[in-house]
Order: C-alpha cells, then sequence, then structure tokens
C-alpha cells in the first residue's frame, strides 16, 4: 500500500476553495440511518469522507439519521459504530443523531409555514403521486395548497400533537408543481408516525424527511462539504432550496460521487434484509454477505478493503469493479499477515510402515519470510493425513507428487516413498503405505539428492478435528439483478455458496485467535469462525492462494 493519496475531482474542489480562503477548516460527515447493517459500499463511502477529513487534518462526524422510527433500532447504531471503529474510522467526540435536532427542524418548518413556503395537505400518498405528474408532463397543485398560513400552522401543530392518523395529513414544501426536477414539485417535509423513536421514545407523533433533515444537519454541524452518492445528485437543488430558505448557521455543499459497485454483490438495504430475513443466509455477519460485519468474519481485514475502495477510486461515472480485484487486495495483504498452519481438507491416511512409534517433532517457521515470527513444533507420526489429490495411483509425467514407487518431500520433515495401495472391493483408495528414509530428517539427504515434490500433512493420530467452511459467491451472476421475466434477484442464488469440510489441522491450530489471519500451507487464507467451541474449531476460508473463482468465471 502507499501513503500517496491520488487525485480526485472532490480534493480538486476542496483545493481550489481553500486556495480562494473560503474554508478555515473542512468538517465532512457520515450518516447512516440505523436501520441495518453497513456493507461494503459503506466502507467506500466511509473512506471518502473520513479519508478527506483527515488528509486535510479536519474534522470528521459520525451522524445517525433516525427519522424513522418504525425500522430503527439501537442494535444497528451499536453494529455501525462497531463497523467504523473496526474500519479505522475515528469520529472521537463528533457524534450526533438527527434526533438531536428534531425541536430545531420543527421550529423552522413552522416558520415556512408563517413565510408560506410550506402547508399541511390532505391528499392521500395515491392522489399525491397522482397529482405530482410525470418526467414529461407537470404536476398540478393540491387543492389544499393555498390554506392561509395561520391554518398551516395550527394543522401541523395538531398533527404534531397526535390529533390525526398516519397518513392523514403531511407537510409540504411549496415550491413548483411544474419544476423539470420530480424532487422539487412540493416535496413533503413531515409525515405523521405514531411509532416509538429508540432514542426520543413517545415525544414527536411527526418525524421530518431525509430531504428536509439531512441538509440542515450539515448547517448545524458546521459541514463543510457533504459528500453523497451520485442518486442525491437531483436531490441537490432541494438541499440547496432549504439551506437558501431557512436562517442556518452555515452553509454547506453537497458533492456527489459514484456508488462503489462490486461483480456477484446486492448492496440494496432491501435485498440484505430479504436475504436475512428469508433465511436465505444465516444472519447480517454470514461471511458470504457484503456487510462489513460479514467480510470481517470471513477473514476480510480493514486494510484490504480500504486497499481495494482506493484502488476503486473516487468517480463521477457509475462503474462495477471485478471481485477478482477484491480478493487480490486481501491476498496481497494476508500474504504478510497470516502466520502458516498445515491442515488436511480432503484426508488420504498414509502409514509410514518403517517409522518408529514414538513421536518425532518438527520445526516450521510462523512465517517463512520474517524470521523474528519465530517457529512452531509439528508433531510427526507412524500414521499421518495427506491431501487425496496429492497421489495419483497413475500419474502423468508432470505430476510431482505421490505415486506408487514416487518419493516426495514432507513438509519440513523427511522423505517418504510409496510402496502400496490398499483398496476396497469396489477399487476405492483406503489408504497407502509408505517407507522414510531416516537419512532425510530435516528435508535433505547427505546424497543430496533432488525431490521435485513437497507436500504438506498431519498426523493422524496427534491433530486437531476442525470444520472448515468454503465460500463462493452467492451469486451465480455478476449482475445478481439480471433475470428474465417473473423471476427476482433470489433466483440467481448460488446453492454451493457455502460448504462444509471435516478434516484435520496441526495441534497448533488448536491455539488460534479471533481475527488471526492463518494461511493453511498450499490451501488459502482462514480466519477462526465465532461459532467454534472447546473441542469444535471453525475455520472460514477467507480465499483461496490463486483466483479460483476468476479462473471458474473464464477471465
Amino acid at each position: 500500500m502507499t501513503d500517496e493519496k491520488p487525485s480526485n475531482f472532490i480534493r480538486d474542489i476542496i483545493d481550489e476553495e481553500l486556495a480562494a480562503g473560503k474554508h478555515s477548516q473542512i468538517v465532512t460527515r457520515f450518516p447512516p440511518e440505523p436501520n441495518g447493517f453497513l456493507h461494503i459500499g459503506h466502507a467506500f463511502a466511509i473512506g471518502v469522507s473520513y479519508g478527506i477529513a483527515q488528509d486535510y487534518k479536519g474534522r470528521f462526524h459520525l451522524r445517525f439519521d433516525d427519522t424513522n422510527p418504525a425500522k430503527e433500532e439501537t442494535k444497528y447504531v451499536e453494529a455501525i459504530k462497531e463497523d467504523l471503529k473496526w474500519l479505522g474510522a475515528d469520529w472521537g467526540e463528533n457524534l450526533f443523531f438527527t434526533s438531536d435536532y428534531f425541536q430545531q427542524l420543527f421550529d423552522w418548518a413552522c416558520l415556512l409555514i408563517e413565510e408560506g413556503k410550506a402547508y399541511v395537505d390532505d391528499l392521500t400518498p395515491e392522489q399525491m403521486r397522482e397529482y405530482r405528474g410525470s418526467l414529461t408532463e407537470p404536476g398540478k397543485n393540491s387543492p389544499f395548497r393555498d390554506r392561509s398560513a395561520e391554518e398551516n400552522l395550527e394543522l401541523f401543530k395538531q398533527m404534531a400533537n397526535g390529533d390525526f392518523d398516519e397518513g392523514q395529513k403531511v407537510l409540504r414544501a411549496k415550491i413548483d408543481m411544474a419544476h423539470p426536477n420530480m424532487n422539487m414539485r412540493d416535496p413533503v417535509l413531515y409525515r405523521i408516525l405514531k411509532a416509538h423513536h429508540h432514542r426520543t421514545g413517545d415525544k414527536w407523533k411527526i418525524y421530518p424527511s431525509y430531504d428536509f433533515a439531512h441538509g440542515q444537519g450539515d448547517a448545524i454541524e458546521g459541514i463543510t462539504h457533504s459528500l453523497c452518492s451520485l442518486e442525491f445528485e437531483y436531490h441537490r437543488p432541494l438541499y440547496n432550496w432549504f439551506i437558501e430558505n431557512l436562517p442556518v448557521p452555515h452553509t454547506p455543499r453537497q458533492i456527489e460521487f459514484a456508488r462503489l459497485n462490486v461483480e456477484y454483490i446486492v448492496t440494496s438495504k432491501r435485498k440484505l434484509l430479504q436475504l436475512v430475513n428469508e433465511n436465505h443466509v444465516h444472519g447480517w455477519d454470514d461471511p458470504r454477505m457484503p456487510t462489513v460485519a460479514g467480510l470481517r468474519r470471513r477473514g476480510y481485514t480493514p486494510d484490504a478493503i480500504k486497499e481495494f475502495c482506493e484502488r476503486a477510486g473516487v468517480a463521477k461515472r457509475e462503474r462495477v469493479n471485478e471481485y477478482a480485484l477484491l480478493e487480490y487486495c486481501l491476498r496481497q495483504d494476508l500474504e504478510d499477515k497470516a502466520i502458516r498452519r498445515m491442515a488436511v481438507l480432503d484426508p488420504l491416511k498414509v502409514v509410514i510402515e518403517n517409522f518408529p512409534e514414538e513421536t518425532e517433532y518438527y520445526e516450521g517457521p510462523n512465517h517463512p519470510a520474517d524470521e523474528g515470527r519465530g517457529v512452531r513444533k509439528v508433531p510427526l507420526t507412524r500414521e499421518i493425513y495427506i491431501e487425496r489429490d496429492d497421489f495419483m495411483e497413475d500419474p502423468p509425467k508432470k505430476f510431482f507428487r505421490l505415486g506408487p514407487g514416487r518419493e516426495v518431500r514432507l513438509r519440513y520433515a523427511c522423505y517418504i516413498t510409496c510402496t502400496d495401495v490398499i483398496k476396497d472391493a469396489d477399487g476405492n483408495i483406503l489408504e497407502l503405505r509408505a517407507t522414510f528414509d531416516p537419512e532425510s530428517r530435516g528435508g535433505s539427504t547427505p546424497d543430496g539428492r533432488k525431490v521435485k515434490g513437497t507436500i504438506h500433512w498431519v498426523s493422524a493420530t496427534d491433530n486437531v478435528e476442525i470444520e472448515a467452511r468454503h465460500y463462493e459467491q452467492l451469486f451465480t451472476k455478476a449482475d445478481p439483478d439480471d433475470i428474465e421475466e417473473g423471476q427476482t434477484f433470489l433466483d440467481n442464488l448460488n446453492p454451493e455458496s457455502e460448504t462444509t469440510l471435516r478434516c484435520f489441522g496441526e495441534p497448533e491450530l488448536a491455539n488460534a485467535q479471533a481475527e488471526e489471519p492463518i494461511q493453511f500451507e498450499r490451501k488459502g487464507y482462514y480466519v477462526l469462525d465465532t461459532d467454534s467451541k472447546d473441542g469444535n474449531l471453525v475455520f472460514n476460508r477467507s480465499v483461496g492462494l490463486r483466483d479460483s473463482w476468476g479462473k471458474k468465471q473464464g477471465k
């Protein structure tokens, strides 16, 4: 990774404004809704906003947009805070909630009413859609648009007192029902919601819309640059209209950038919630989910995610990033960080007939490129397990692993030669017999002969049994929404996205720590799963040693 920060159009704007003396300090924010878990797209957005605040020695705010109590919970607030901390974002003392500003927003709504810029509307949601018009036809004014300021103010206060049912009335801005931007056609400022709020309890019966709340929240906090994803570009005129028509203490600037899109991934909160609620996955932190919690459980690191986001880059136009790039960034990060251990995932027993009855121990480095990380002791016994695909009964010329009469090196230990193949009545291989060269202890011999093949192994009698969970993409198509008529994105779910193996690892794996990256030598990178208990070790494969998914897709 490099410390040099790439230039982009947002930084160019900030540089110009700083040169013109417009700001004394850059202030950015991340405004999540506490109604779900963060995903990789949010991680990208956090990286943009927090990265700019850091690089310009500014201030970063975390503000929860808690304006919809029907869907929000404290558990999501805590989960989001934990995810941000894990990603490395530090908001310090700058933790805010839109609910902190409910009274101020209410007062400003009353001011708009008094100035004839807002009105209480009695239209039903269906009627509002009908009156709104279309992209090619202007809307038409509500019959309730010309109420007096006094009547509107009284009705609005009655709404706040809970005198009306949900959906019976809303407060709308009075802008222009013929405006070419649909967001400017008298948008809703407040709606009635008689739901318990996780912070304010039952105090409020009305709640502000996101469009009305987030710009004013920015202004109250002194945000200089409100960095949003590209879909908010068409909301910007409304954002600016509120700022211009209210006595806000600061004037933030909204800038939009393209979201992070990745192959084989959905980031729609509605779809992620559907996956969880319909049990297509095992929860928000399922290692197949693109949530920060899921990526973390799978073994992704903050550095790998940050590197991926930086490589994806900040842009003005939507694009889709290859999933292989995400795996590449993780693989590069784990190469340096992961300790090495041996595990056999598809075991085939080998009996070394001339090996002593007692156990011998060999040293294996914890990391081949870093002697300072020490070594561990690996037990070798008369019976061992090797990978089944490390043996072929009739091997081709360029197969350098084990075969009848062939000699290979057991990693860190010695040379063995296969002497016999034991099969069942159906011809299935049950186990192998072998001999070892006592002179080859340590992996070389006095005569200096070379052995082309080196394989990993685990003692069959001195090991730990483990459960290895392997994951492929949750969807079979690069675009999960690539569907035929009558289908949904769920029709593209990959039935083989999760497989479980019962296998064996060297004893040292019993000391694995949470979130400690481990390379199962020659197999891939793994991490201890939270389901692990004493006597039942569970490891998730984070990524293979090579781009197996890219190869499978013909890339």
